[in-house]
């Protein structure tokens, strides 16, 4: 059999391990020896079963434990519900979301005013000398780094609130932007994937081979003007998105 065929079977056998919750997060896989006896296959086999579930983010290897399995406890979003009222609740809406889950959310904020790049510029509608707000996040969830969201408002908008000030504004940036006049009542979202830069990667601390999902949402309030444009970028491996779409 070829051993490109050889290694993939090796790695769907441990695969299926992983997925039937037989080795959980934080076990060790048996060791290369192991795995070449079990399978009678060679070293080099094994080395390409175990590289391959690296780059799907299902292991990591370490040089004192081997090859163990990675947490997988992705964060749920429901992005379509960033629009819907929440009662007396004051946290802004990822706080929130993670707060839902029993699980502990911070940030480390930068704000600035730029000459937004074009496709963010284009987004808000910005002439070529206007310039734009900028709050750069870092969140993290139980202290680990998760995600990134860079915000951007249309610094004539925004000028002397809360939004262009450095620290956190605890009830959101959205609610700032309703006291402001401009309440946000329809949102357009654009999601793709890719491969993480190397910024990304040493920032969110990416392990070999894991993919991000850049989720690019606009705000728009009731004149439909652009007031809002909110850049996260995800790695796939710590989220899930969920829509809810209902017929009326």
């Amino acid at each position: 059999m070829a051993r490109s065929t050889l290694y993939q079977l090796v790695a769907s056998d441990l695969r299926r391990t992983i997925y039937s919750g037989a080795l959980g997060p934080g076990d060790q896989l048996p060791t290369e020896a192991e795995l070449m006896l079990v399978h009678q296959v060679s070293r080099n086999t094994v080395r390409l079963a175990l590289g391959e579930l690296v780059n799907e983010g299902l292991v990591t290897r370490t040089p004192r434990r081997g090859t163990v399995v990675r947490e997988r406890r992705p964060l749920l979003m429901y992005p379509q519900r960033e629009l819907q009222p929440r009662g007396e609740e004051t946290l802004e809406a990822f706080a929130w979301a993670v707060s839902q889950e029993g699980r502990a959310p911070s940030q480390e904020i930068e704000v600035s005013i730029v000459q937004p790049a074009e496709e963010i510029a284009s987004r808000l509608e910005l002439s070529d000398d206007e310039l734009a707000v900028v709050r750069r996040r870092l969140r993290f969830v139980d202290g680990q780094p998760y995600n990134t969201n860079d915000s951007y408002f249309p610094l004539a908008l925004v000028a002397d609130s809360e939004i262009t000030r450095p620290g956190d504004i605890r009830r959101g940036a959205n609610k700032v932007l309703e006291e402001l006049g401009h309440r946000q009542v329809r949102m357009v979202d654009d999601i793709w994937a890719r491969m993480p830069n190397s910024a990304e990667t040493e920032r969110l601390q990416l392990q070999l081979g894991t993919p991000v999902v850049v989720y690019v949402r606009v705000g728009y309030d009731a004149e439909d003007v652009p007031v809002r444009v909110a850049v996260s970028v995800l790695p796939a491996d710590k989220h899930l998105i969920r829509y809810e779409l209902e017929s009326r």
